[in-house]
């Protein structure tokens, strides 16, 4: 066939262990056949981000500002074990992390759903899509810890040298110690993402914290959110049918198991982080998790939800076989390109995006499918694939798409 033509570069991000590996086969086998790929490539591996002091991570942010999209490979964030494994230089930070807050943008997380696999939550019927805000609370938090006897203060000096302080606790002995923050102008940017997103796709919105508990930091999500909805997105609801509802933290659990989904749910920071994965693993996997970052400002950063496979990596470079699920690194690809053509008027570069994951289920719902899903499918006959060739499975009934 006559390769597609890009007229625009994507972003493309390269990552750390087994999806680096499914990355490269998916470009060989997946993109380049069928598509002129341009990108503008960044190396984020582990090794690359600590021989540039983590500076090729705020280089691809800028770049995405740049172009408007990219598409992460899984990475790797370092706890003190990789520090030793990689002989790292310092203990880097999440570039997911950094590339959000570069960005200031919302984590949109939504289940893949295929017939052939049930959700573990038996109402649900539809995808239940987490919006998690992308910036502070844990991730950007700062730790101590306490020996001895001592007190302990939260204090604030404004730009006149005036203070305020908060007690935080009287220690007795040790103990340990977190302070985090977030901005107002970051919070209003989430809000608004979430009803953007909602307005587009037609969905309620749900929001929730723990303002009864945290009285001034929960509680200004709370204040922000409403306001923002009152003064600019009420009537947008309205006229769509659409509803905005908040509610408790702990409540929205109860109601979400009890839904039959269908609607967006928006969470702060580490919320998010948690639910995510409830959600995608009580709908299937894990690995069958899209997520895009979109920023206020129009850029959009598509990768998989999940990690780096680690362990079927160490399988891999000891020559055993892996069965490894790609379906979400390839809607990382697939839904990057359809933002490229979307953004481009490139109906052709849509049109693929579409197929690839008209492929990839199709694949998965005539029986070819990696172990992880077989374990959860109700289909009878299955072929059970390695990592290689459940891609290979994909390429043939692509290439039927397209009638090669």
């Amino acid at each position: 066939m006559k390769k597609i033509m890009m007229n625009t570069p994507l972003v493309e991000m390269d990552g750390d262990e087994m999806t680096r590996i499914l990355w490269a086969m998916i470009k060989d086998e997946l993109l380049n056949p069928f598509i002129d790929l341009k990108t503008e490539y960044y190396d984020l591996g582990l090794e690359y981000r600590n021989e540039t002091n983590d500076n090729v991570t705020v280089l691809a942010a800028e770049a995405i500002k740049k172009y408007g999209v990219g598409v992460k490979c899984a990475t790797i964030t370092p706890n003190a074990a990789r520090v030793k494994e990689y002989n790292l230089k310092e203990m880097w930070k999440s570039p997911n992390g950094t590339i959000r807050a570069l960005l200031d943008g919302t984590v949109f997380r939504a289940p893949i759903i295929i017939d052939s696999i049930k959700p573990y939550v038996r109402t649900w019927e539809k995808p239940i899509t987490i919006a998690r805000h992308a910036y502070g609370d844990v991730y950007r938090d700062v730790e101590m810890k306490i020996e001895g006897k001592g007190k302990a203060e939260l204090v604030f000096t404004n730009e006149n040298g005036e203070e305020q302080r908060e007690l935080i606790h009287d220690f007795k002995g040790d103990g340990v110690l977190l302070g985090m923050h977030n901005l107002n102008k970051s919070i209003e940017s989430f809000a608004r993402s979430c009803f953007n997103f909602a307005v587009d796709t037609k969905q309620d919105l749900w929001f929730a914290t723990k303002d009864t508990i945290s009285k001034k930091y929960d509680h200004t999500f709370k204040d922000i959110f409403q306001e923002i909805y009152d003064n600019e997105y009420k009537t947008k609801f309205e006229e769509l049918n659409i509803e905005y509802f908040y509610t408790l933290i702990d409540d929205a659990i109860a109601r979400v198991i009890k839904s039959n989904g269908g609607y967006i749910w928006a969470c702060k920071n580490y919320d998010g982080d948690v639910m995510s994965d409830m959600v995608a693993t009580a709908f299937g996997s894990l690995a069958m998790m899209t997520s895009v970052l979109v920023s206020p400002d129009g850029y959009f950063e598509y990768e998989a939800a999940h990690g780096t496979v680690q362990r079927h990596y160490y399988n891999h470079l000891e020559g055993k076989e892996t069965s490894t699920n790609s379906i979400a690194t390839i809607f990382a690809w697939s839904g990057a390109l359809r933002k490229r053509g979307e953004l481009d008027n490139n109906n052709d570069l849509v049109e693929f995006a579409d197929n690839l994951e008209k492929a990839s289920l199709q694949t998965i719902n005539e029986g070819f499918m990696t172990k992880d899903l077989a374990l959860l499918s109700n289909i009878e006959n299955i072929t059970v694939t390695n990592s290689a060739d459940f891609i290979k499975e994909i390429r043939i009934r692509l290439e039927a798409i397209y009638k090669l």
